[in-house]
């Protein structure tokens, strides 16, 4: 579904309706054998959370990084991810200039933030096993998509028997530069200017650290009932 921004309100209520409605577009994956759906933390486990449930499917996250241009944070000239993978906008650091000994500094730093979210998120407990598995990875959003393509290649090492993406709002660009690297890219909307994921939720807030933990020890027990989604459904990308 293409957007125009003259076409705006917010498209989703909050993390967990958009889940919900991304789910319904994935309603055909349901009870795949050796499906596996990965979040990206923080923001995109709620939404993976509601579509692991409907598809009854596991849950994990894959733990992804980005690296923000120094004073612009918000910009990505790079992302990293688990197993040592780094990805970088070679564009944006050619135009701003950044030199490489800046963007070792920013790595380094972001690989220590992501092992304290390893060790938060899953102390002892292993990474998912993707060798052979059909793999759903999902965020909250699509902006430059750095993040996820450090996610896509840390899941490829592992084997996986294909890769979808799928999200409730990406940039019509992002979607391009990702496509050829999975086996589809599932977007509920694709506005011509995206202008920030925030834009297209009601409700945006962060997604906390508690959030995170609580939803992934919750459907390693076993997922709670799933509420009534007609409203939101009826309300959904139609």
């Amino acid at each position: 579904m293409r957007i125009r921004v003259k076409e705006f309100p917010p498209l989703f209520r909050d993390r967990r309706e958009a889940g919900m409605l991304l789910a319904r577009r994935l309603a055909a994956l349901a009870d795949t054998p050796d499906l596996l759906v990965l979040a990206l933390p923080r923001g995109g486990v709620p939404i993976a959370y509601e579509v692991a449930r409907a598809l009854h499917a596991p849950l994990d996250i894959v733990l992804v990084r980005k690296l923000g241009v120094p004073g612009h944070a918000e910009l990505a000239m790079g992302a990293i991810a688990e197993g040592g993978v780094r990805v970088l906008n070679h564009a944006v650091i050619r135009e701003l200039g950044i030199p490489s000994d800046i963007i070792e500094h920013i790595t380094t730093e972001e690989q220590r933030i992501l092992e304290q979210r390893r060790r938060l998120y899953r102390g002892d407990r292993r990474p998912p096993t993707v060798e052979g598995a059909r793999v759903i990875l999902i965020d909250d959003g699509l902006a430059t998509g750095m993040t996820m393509q450090a996610a896509i290649e840390a899941v490829r090492r592992g084997g996986p028997a294909g890769i979808i993406v799928a999200t409730p709002v990406a940039a019509p660009e992002s979607v391009a530069e990702i496509e050829p690297l999975v086996d589809e890219v599932v977007a509920l909307a694709t506005p011509e200017l995206l202008y920030a994921i925030g834009m297209w939720y009601s409700d945006f807030t962060p997604t906390s650290d508690e959030e995170v933990r609580a939803l992934l020890a919750e459907a390693f027990c076993g997922y709670a009932p799933a509420p009534r989604s007609d409203e939101a459904l009826e309300r959904g990308a139609t």
